[in-house]
C-alpha cells in the first residue's frame, strides 16, 4: 500500500498536473475574472465575456482582468498537486496493474477530490475574496474589503468571521467533486478508446480535444453548484444557523438555487456559464496537453514511458 501512495510516478503524475494548470491558468485568466464577475455581481448589465471585460478594463484598468492571479496560482497548483497524487495514488492501488474503467475512474476520481476540498478550501476562500477585492460592483450589499495580501486575508476573516469561514462553501465544493470526476472518467474513458488494441502516446490535437469534451460536459453539468460556491466563498451570504451544520448547508445551498431561479428564471443557474465554458474549456484541454507531454517527457527520460502505455 504505502509503495503505491508514496511513489515516483504518483509525484510525477501530480507535479505534471499542477505545473500545467498554472500555466494554463494563467494564459486564459482574464476569462476566470469574468466568469466570476458575472456569477457574483448580479445587477451588472453586461451579459457577455467580451463586454465584461471591456467593462472591468474601462472602470478598474488594464490589469484589473488580472486582479488576485498570485493566489489563485497559489491555490491551483496545490490544488490540482492534491488531487492528481491523490487519483494516481488511488489508481495504482486499486489496480494493481489491471485495465481500468469508466466506473473505476469515476469512483476514484470522487475520493481524490473529497481530499482535495477538504485540504484547499481555506486557500479557494482566501483567493476569491482577493480577486474580488477593488471590483467596481452594481449590486448593494456587497462590502469592500482591504486585505493586504494571502496571510492578512487568513489572519482578516479567522478574526472577524472565526476559523470557520475559511470553510464557506465547502458542501456545494464536496458535491463538485462530481465535476474533476466526471472529467477525469471522460478523459480517461476517451483515451482508452483511442488507444484500443494499440498502446501508443496520443497526438497533441488529439489530447487537446478530448481534454476540451470533458471539461465541457463536467462543467454544463455543475454549473449552477459552481455559482453558489462562489457566492458563498466570498461571503456576502448569510447561512442559516440550524444546529445541523448539514442541515444548514442544505437550506442555504436550496435558498441560493431558488432565489437565482425566482430572479433570472431556470436560465439564471447557468448566468456566466458562456464565460465559464470558454475559460475552463480552452484552460483544462491546455492542461492536459502540458500535463501529458511533461509526464511523458519524464518518464521516458527515467525508461519508464513503454510500461506506462500499458498500464493506461
Amino acid at each position: 500500500m504505502s509503495s503505491t501512495v508514496f511513489s515516483y510516478e504518483s509525484l510525477v503524475h501530480a507535479v505534471s498536473g499542477a505545473v500545467g494548470s498554472v500555466t494554463a491558468m494563467t494564459v486564459f485568466f482574464p476569462l476566470d475574472t469574468a466568469r466570476l464577475r458575472l456569477q457574483v455581481d448580479e445587477n451588472r448589465k453586461a451579459q457577455s465575456t467580451p463586454s465584461i471585460l471591456a467593462e472591468i478594463v474601462k472602470e478598474e484598468g488594464l490589469l484589473a482582468p488580472y486582479r488576485g492571479w498570485f493566489p489563485v496560482i497559489c491555490s491551483l497548483c496545490c490544488s490540482n498537486f492534491v488531487y492528481f497524487y491523490c487519483f494516481h495514488s488511488l489508481k495504482a492501488n486499486w489496480l494493481r496493474g489491471k485495465q481500468s474503467s469508466s466506473s473505476v475512474d469515476l469512483r476514484l476520481g470522487i475520493a481524490a477530490g473529497i481530499v482535495n476540498v477538504l485540504v484547499t478550501t481555506p486557500l479557494w476562500v482566501v483567493n476569491t475574496r482577493l480577486k474580488l477585492q477593488g471590483s467596481k460592483f452594481r449590486s448593494a450589499g456587497i462590502h469592500p474589503t482591504n486585505y493586504a495580501g494571502i496571510f492578512d486575508a487568513f489572519f482578516q476573516i479567522v478574526r472577524d468571521e472565526g476559523v470557520g469561514a475559511l470553510w464557506n462553501g465547502t458542501f456545494p465544493s464536496l458535491l463538485l467533486v462530481l465535476n474533476p470526476a466526471i472529467q477525469f472518467m471522460i478523459y480517461e474513458g476517451l483515451k482508452r478508446q483511442l488507444r484500443r488494441g494499440i498502446p501508443r502516446e496520443l497526438s497533441s490535437v488529439e489530447v487537446f480535444l478530448i481534454g476540451a469534451v470533458a471539461k465541457a460536459v463536467a462543467t454544463t453539468v455543475t454549473y449552477p453548484l459552481q455559482t453558489t460556491q462562489s457566492i458563498l466563498r466570498f461571503g456576502q451570504f448569510s447561512e442559516s444557523k440550524d444546529k445541523s451544520k448539514l442541515l444548514s448547508s442544505l437550506r442555504t445551498l436550496k435558498c441560493l438555487l431558488v432565489n437565482r431561479v425566482r430572479k433570472y428564471g431556470i436560465l439564471g443557474l447557468f448566468k456566466g456559464l458562456e464565460a465559464k465554458l470558454l475559460q475552463t474549456v480552452l484552460t483544462a484541454a491546455l492542461m492536459f496537453l502540458l500535463y501529458e507531454k511533461i509526464a511523458s517527457c519524464t518518464f521516458q527520460v527515467m525508461g519508464l514511458g513503454n510500461n506506462l502505455q500499458k498500464k493506461h
